[in-house]
């Protein structure tokens, strides 16, 4: 079974930066996708950025670019998700997902997303 564990979240003050981490396990897949997405309460869930694992591409939202930073470790099937300059409006709760069907990152909306990670809560104070 596909599993992907978010961590990294936690409580930080505006201006602050975190690092979000997802490991994934149990791929049989040899190429995909990992996206993160987040929602915060009463909003719609919203992409943020994802990475394709053999060519490296990486997409982000518009509104994500220039502070947060998509990488991955595929030695330890790991993509983390550097954030930078954080503000009140990031908090939210943070999943990583992955794509099976898409192998080069682009448009979030159009990959088909399938195993979703549980999530980890990134709270931003002023």
């Amino acid at each position: 079974e596909v599993q992907l564990v978010e961590s990294g979240g936690g409580l930080v003050q505006a201006g602050g930066s975190l690092r979000l981490s997802c490991a994934a396990s149990e791929f049989t897949f040899d190429d995909y996708v990992i996206g993160w997405f987040r929602q915060a309460p009463g909003k719609e869930r919203e992409g943020v950025s994802c990475i394709g694992y053999k060519d490296g591409s990486t997409y982000y939202t518009d509104s994500m670019k220039g502070r947060f930073t998509i990488s991955s470790d595929n030695a330890k099937n790991t993509v983390y998700l550097q954030m930078n300059s954080l503000k009140p409006e990031d908090t939210a709760v943070y999943y990583c997902v992955a794509s099976f069907f898409a192998t080069t990152a682009q448009t979030m909306g159009v990959i088909p997303w399938g195993s979703w990670g549980q999530g980890t809560q990134v709270t931003v104070s002023s």
